[in-house]
């Protein structure tokens, strides 16, 4: 959701560095009662996504901070008793009384939406600003059941508590104090959050891309929540986001060695682009906006790319790897393999939407593409050999693009919606409402078989994919188009794959991954999921992909079948009805090569009749009969689904290269570091 922010000031209290910021900068637009009435239209939900908003809510404010150069060292504590503290060395809220409202700025700041530095004119405090909407600290007062607001100014240490958003004493200093700075501790309120923990792991990769973001700045995290295990992070970056690449491809090889890195700033705006290009496929492109991540991109990714491609081609054809019968590399061939980072600073951005994932200041296009375009040149003029490489890279990936064009319009050439090009084994649905339709992706034919025979014909469609598919980390388009399995899968979406994707062309509004719950069905979701995250993302970001979730166990008492879709449901149905691990008699595992019905029959007689609970492990779909599959999994009725989200692209890229990548090391540094937490591993 949009970082919405309380606003500070300029330079340091007073008129340091010539800018005043004092309590009649300050502009009140409203008071806070809509955000206790729908906090999700503010931070996006009450669950965790929305808890660690907060934290980036204050944390914001800091960050402000340190872009106009007043702060540089930022402290968050996660502290006990459901707590979080955020610290900044910066100039500290204003507290003199503001004129009209009669009232110390920081209760103004604190309590009211739109109340802040950042609206003003240019002696407003703020060159550059993440947070325009001033709602951030007073939304985290809002929604917290407790706040406490230390300023360190005038050489006083002031302090404001609050409940549940309203003061509980007016503004007051309470001792001496050095320097400047701003303290918010705050608690969130458990009538209103669904999930009260902080992840610590969350905060520090959201921190860590901060410390990226803007160079020079300290952050520091504590983990003070358990006395004996207390922990501590520490994020200084001098290279700013040349860093943040290469941090970026740590688990790829690089394709040169000098990372691309230009800042300049022009007027009140500055940008900072960064880029690497690797032996990889697919292209990494991360835009900033005041540090804001724009995940839809924007007239700055726009203004990146096109300085880019003709860069490239404006090279190749000087130094003669384009001859005049040649035709210029695409910007599809001049960004595969890259990992760039994109970060500008500008006085007043437009962002679309609340989410601010799509930057829309025009003037922003030309800004960036005028300066990236002639640095970007003079480094291939300075890095001959790197240019070499980077130019190479961009020759076979418009190779690949020409084999893969005519790959995908053999595949697609007769449109896959007009049902003429459908996959035989895809059985469909009788449904042409694509917002009423779904499709299980399912693992094998046995499985396939039950669930064509279990489903609802009307909303409901089979695709059985044979085996595994191919792994596409490792694949360009033209090769993944001659896999059988994901031709299939291609067609039977009716989107089209790679430039080509038209998300409105989806034939099926959710899309569910059905595999067996063993290693293989496991690998078979992995690769699944690498080719939506990498190939149909925006399937991914509209919400229509799922994870069905068959069931584990059934327990049979007579008549009654329980179904339990994990080890921690068994436990809990075994601690809930007092069940000891000997009253069960286990009925044999059935397989997919299993036919002899008879002797499965005598089993089961002999189970009831030897105890009142029988219990059955089920590895594969094929073991349940079409009744049961539907039953459990695919009635929208009583089904468990799991809806896939990417809630952060930066991590998920890096799992996914770490996983599903060439690289051997890094995958067994990751198996080494998390092979404890898995928990009845089946080989």
């Amino acid at each position: 959701m949009a970082k919405n922010k309380a606003l500070k000031p300029q330079k340091s209290a007073g008129k340091s560095g010539g800018v005043e910021y004092t309590a009649k900068q300050i502009t009140v637009l409203e008071g806070l009662e809509p955000v206790q009435k729908r906090p999700g239209m503010y931070i996006g939900n009450t669950a965790s996504e929305g808890l660690h908003h907060l934290v980036w809510e204050v944390v914001d404010n800091s960050i402000d901070e340190a872009m106009a150069g007043r702060c540089s060292e930022i402290i968050v504590m996660i502290l006990p008793n459901r707590e979080v503290s955020v610290e900044d060395n910066g100039a500290g809220i204003p507290v003199d009384i503001h004129k009209q409202y009669k009232k110390s700025a920081l209760e103004l700041v604190l309590t009211k939406l739109h109340a802040g530095g950042k609206f003003g004119e240019a002696g407003s405090g703020y060159k550059v600003s993440g947070g325009l909407h001033g709602v951030g600290v007073s939304v985290v007062n809002a929604l917290s059941e407790y706040t406490k607001a230390e300023v360190k100014r005038d050489n006083k240490l002031w302090l404001q508590e609050y409940q549940r958003g309203k003061p509980l004493k007016k503004v007051r200093p309470v001792g001496k104090a050095s320097g400047t700075g701003t303290k918010i501790t705050f608690r969130p309120d458990r009538e209103i959050f669904t999930v009260l923990d902080f992840d610590l792991e969350t905060i520090i990769n959201h921190l860590r891309q901060q410390a990226y973001l803007t160079k020079g700045v300290k952050i520091i995290i504590k983990d003070e929540r358990e006395a004996k295990n207390k922990t501590s992070y520490t994020f200084y970056f001098e290279g700013g986001i040349a860093s943040y690449v290469k941090f970026l491809n740590q688990h790829v090889e690089p394709k040169h060695e000098n990372i691309f890195y230009i800042e300049k700033e022009e007027g009140d705006s500055k940008v900072e682009v960064a880029l690497q290009y690797t032996n990889e496929y697919k292209e990494n492109i991360f835009a900033f906006a005041n540090n804001i991540s724009n995940p839809e991109g924007g007239m700055h990714l726009i203004g990146f790319r096109t300085a880019l491609t003709r860069g490239i081609n404006n090279y190749a054809r000087k130094q003669g790897f384009l001859k005049e019968k040649d035709d210029n590399l695409s910007g599809e061939d001049s960004r595969e393999g890259l990992t760039a980072v994109i970060s500008i600073k500008i006085k007043n951005p437009q962002f679309e939407g609340q989410t601010k994932a799509k930057l829309g200041n025009a003037e922003v296009r030309t800004l960036v593409d005028s300066i990236v375009y002639d640095t970007f040149n003079t480094w291939l003029e300075e890095h001959p050999r790197d240019a070499e490489a980077v130019v190479g890279k961009c020759l076979l990936a418009q190779k690949a693009r020409v084999a893969a064009r005519a790959a995908r319009e053999t595949v697609l050439r007769k449109g896959a919606l007009e049902g003429l090009t459908l996959p035989g084994k895809l059985a469909d649905c009788s449904s042409r409402d694509s917002s009423k339709s779904e499709i299980y992706i399912v693992e094998g034919d046995s499985a396939g078989g039950s669930a064509k025979q279990g489903r609802d014909r009307e909303f409901q469609a089979i695709l059985p994919l044979r085996g595994k598919i191919l792994n596409v980390e490792k694949a360009r388009l033209d090769k993944m188009l001659a896999n059988n399995e994901i031709k299939s899968l291609v067609i039977a979406l009716g989107t089209n794959i790679g430039e080509q994707f038209e998300i409105e062309k989806l034939r099926y509004d959710r899309i569910i991954i059905m595999t067996d719950a063993d290693v293989d069905g496991s690998h078979i979701r992995t690769l699944l999921l690498t080719l939506f995250y990498r190939y149909f993302p925006e399937i991914i970001r509209q919400g229509h992909l799922y994870i069905a979730q068959p069931p584990l166990y059934s327990i049979k008492k007579g008549k009654e079948v329980t179904w339990l879709y994990s080890d921690n449901e068994l436990e809990d149905y075994k601690k809930k009805n007092k069940i000891a691990d000997e009253q069960f008699t286990a009925i044999e595992e059935t397989t997919e090569e299993t036919e002899n019905l008879e002797e499965k029959e005598e089993i089961k007689v002999k189970a009831e009749k030897t105890t009142k609970l029988s219990i059955q492990r089920y590895k594969g779909l094929g073991e349940m009969n079409p009744d049961q599959l539907w039953e459990t999994t695919m009635d929208p009725k009583s089904r468990v689904m799991r809806q896939v989200t990417v809630d952060d692209a930066t991590k998920a890229d890096e799992v996914f290269d770490i996983l599903m990548g060439s690289e051997v090391a890094p995958r067994k540094q990751f198996i080494h570091a998390h092979a404890k937490s898995v928990k009845n591993l089946d080989i």
